[in-house]
C-alpha cells in the first residue's frame, strides 16, 4: 500500500503564514511597549483599585519577554518548524491573558491583539501543520 499524501491547501499555508506575519507584529509592538514601561515608569496611565496591581515596569518586563517569545516563534514559523507552531499556540494565549490584564491601560489596543490571539490560535491549529517541511 502507498501512503496516503495529504494535498496541501494554499488557503491553510496563507492562514499560517498570517499567523506567523501577526507572531512577529504583535511581538514587535510588544517588545516596543514593554521597553517604554520599563525606560519610562510614568508613560502610561495607571487606573486605582485593579485587580492586578503591577507597576508598568513589571508591566514592561512582562510584556518585552512575551514579544521577544513571539517574535523568535514567528520567524521560526516561516521556516518551517514544527516546534514553533506549539510555542506560537502558547505564546499567543499568554499574550491574550496578559493583554487583559493590561486592558485598564489601553483597552481598544488589548482588546485588538486579544483578537489577534484568538486568530492566530486558530490558524495555527486548524491549518499550522501546512507549512510545516518534513
Amino acid at each position: 500500500m502507498e501512503p496516503r499524501t495529504r494535498e496541501v491547501s494554499g488557503a491553510a499555508v496563507g492562514w499560517t503564514v498570517f499567523a506567523a506575519c501577526v507572531l512577529i507584529i504583535v511581538g514587535i509592538f510588544d517588545v516596543i511597549a514593554g521597553l517604554v514601561g520599563i525606560v519610562n515608569d510614568n508613560f502610561y496611565a495607571v487606573t486605582r483599585d485593579y485587580v492586578f496591581q503591577f507597576d508598568t515596569t513589571t508591566w514592561g518586563w512582562i510584556k518585552l519577554i512575551v514579544g521577544v517569545i513571539m517574535l523568535l516563534a514567528g520567524i521560526a514559523l516561516f521556516r518551517g518548524a514544527v516546534w514553533a507552531r506549539t510555542i506560537g499556540v502558547i505564546v499567543a494565549i499568554i499574550s491574550g491573558i496578559v493583554n487583559f490584564a493590561w486592558l485598564p491601560w489601553y483597552p481598544f489596543w488589548a482588546l485588538t491583539v486579544i483578537a489577534i490571539d484568538i486568530t492566530v490560535i486558530w490558524a495555527l491549529t486548524a491549518h499550522g501543520r501546512d507549512i510545516t517541511r518534513e
